[in-house]
């Protein structure tokens, strides 16, 4: 199972003409799906919602097979001055944009939202767009409760047996159709919904696997873009391999900054120990005497190991850590199953989303070289070293790609010639995607400025005034910041 980057939203946190929402461009209300995930769609924006036929091929766009892709606009009641529509997407791959698009109704300063449309849509195979969905909730829980580093040779063929009998559902049920779900397809779905919005240029607020997704979009319609964001950049020149190795280090760098807070930070990480020794020892016991749970699921190593990853995506969730951390030790699992579930996108009645269904098949539809088995038990053994809590995980989440059953369509990793800027925004603590790959997308891109936050967690926008101050000042007036800006962490 690899890591998703998508963004985990928390509710707390001169104008053009305004097009026309007409029956006839087939706009429908659907206050419904904010009211579902906010408790009640909020009164001061109105939501519509959409449904855009494109391809299912781009590649033979003329053979009559077509995909959904399901589109909300969210528009402020007192919006003023409108500049046009901002398109969002959370990353993962595998998350879904609608339901970011009604958080972000929430979370984005209200000098945004009152200037633009906030429009999200779910990528092909992804939540309501056509979805892929072909993992049984069964099938999850055994990948997540498995070992995540099986060391010994039948029990890293116990995790590769689950892992080929996952995909050979997936190809059971959807065949060749599985080569589709690539980012090189889905950018060009933005741009078929950038035309059904009626909008000249196109304004795109991506996090993480969304910077990727966007960066494909500016090489492929640079002069769409009126201005792009991309918070959380993703490397679109690494391999497979190197993305997982520095995954690892960022997991392990972010993990280093919570054990050094836990221990400053004793009230709200009432653990008894070093948090790294804690985490060890727990996951160790868990081999042969995991902690059970109300649920009747055990806290086995690997239910341990997602609870931690999840807690690294925001350092609002370190103290849930610390506590679910505290709380193992005194035999209760309760918190650290919470914090497993929330990454797994599994609801209390152990039904899961099609996140990870869709990640696998847009990650694999999209790595042109995958690892063979024999590189990641290699690298298994390396990285465990290198990367001590983390490394072997993530070797091992690359088997899902080495026995994908179609063939991969690569994205371009070129210039995005005829572009105008584009800001890029790292975070120093990024555990998902590390900031050292900032720099390397805005250089690909050519257009790119670096916007960075001296801050922890995945993502940087909108966390504070001074991220806020530059990059709303970037939609709104095409302003970029100055060379070499760091924002402090709070």
């Amino acid at each position: 199972m690899t890591t998703t980057g998508c963004v985990l939203p928390l509710p707390n946190f001169g104008g053009s003409p305004r097009p026309a929402a007409s029956p006839e461009a087939g706009w429908r209300l659907c206050p419904e799906i904010p009211a579902a995930l906010l408790g009640k769609a909020p009164s001061d924006f109105t939501f519509e919602c959409k449904t855009v036929k494109v391809p299912a091929d781009w590649n033979k766009p003329d053979n009559g097979q077509t995909i959904d892709i399901e589109v909300m606009r969210a528009r402020a009641t007192d919006q003023r001055d409108r500049i046009g529509a901002l398109m969002v997407n959370p990353g993962g791959p595998g998350a879904s944009g609608i339901d970011l698009a009604a958080y972000l109704t929430r979370g984005l300063p209200v000098e945004i939202t009152r200037r633009f449309d906030i429009v999200g849509f779910d990528p092909r195979g992804v939540g309501r767009s056509t979805p892929v969905d072909c993992y049984t909730d069964a099938d999850l829980d055994a990948t997540f409760a498995s070992d995540p580093d099986p060391v010994t040779w039948p029990e890293f063929q116990e995790v590769d047996a689950l892992t080929r009998r996952m995909v050979d559902g997936c190809k059971a049920k959807y065949g060749e159709r599985l080569g589709l779900f690539g980012t090189k397809q889905a950018a060009r779905d933005m741009e078929a919904i950038r035309e059904s919005l009626g909008e000249g240029k196109m304004n795109y607020l991506g996090y993480s696997y969304g910077t990727l997704l966007g960066a494909v979009y500016a090489q492929l319609y640079p002069q769409n873009i009126r201005a792009m964001v991309l918070d959380g950049a993703v490397d679109p020149t690494q391999t497979s391999i190197e993305s997982s190795e520095k995954q690892a280090m960022g997991f392990e760098r972010a993990f280093d900054n919570f054990t050094a807070w836990c221990t400053q930070n004793r009230s709200q990480c009432p653990i008894d120990g070093n948090a790294r020794a804690v985490v060890e020892k727990l996951m160790q016991d868990a081999e042969t005497n995991p902690v059970g749970n109300p649920d009747g699921r055990k806290a086995t190593p690997g239910w341990i190991f997602w609870g931690v990853v999840s807690s690294l995506y925001t350092q609002a969730r370190w103290p849930d850590l610390g506590q679910a951390l505290a709380d193992l030790q005194d035999g209760k699992a309760e918190a650290i199953f919470a914090l497993a579930d929330s990454y797994a996108d599994r609801g209390p009645n152990g039904e899961y989303t099609n996140l990870f269904d869709a990640n696998a098949a847009v990650n694999c539809a999209d790595d042109g070289d995958p690892a063979t088995i024999a590189e990641i038990r290699k690298l298994q053994s390396e990285w465990r070293q290198k990367y001590p809590l983390f490394g072997a995980p993530l070797a091992v989440g690359m088997l899902t790609c080495s026995v994908w059953p179609t063939e991969p369509e690569p994205y371009p990793t070129g210039k995005a010639e005829g572009a105008p800027p584009i800001l890029v925004v790292g975070t120093k603590g990024d555990p998902a995607t590390p900031y050292e790959q900032t720099q390397k997308l805005a250089d690909m891109l050519g257009v790119g400025v670096v916007l960075t936050w001296d801050g922890e967690g995945h993502t940087a926008y909108p966390e504070t005034r001074c991220i806020n101050r530059y990059v709303n000042n970037f939609l709104i007036n095409l302003e970029v910041p100055p060379a070499g800006t760091v924002c402090p962490p709070q």
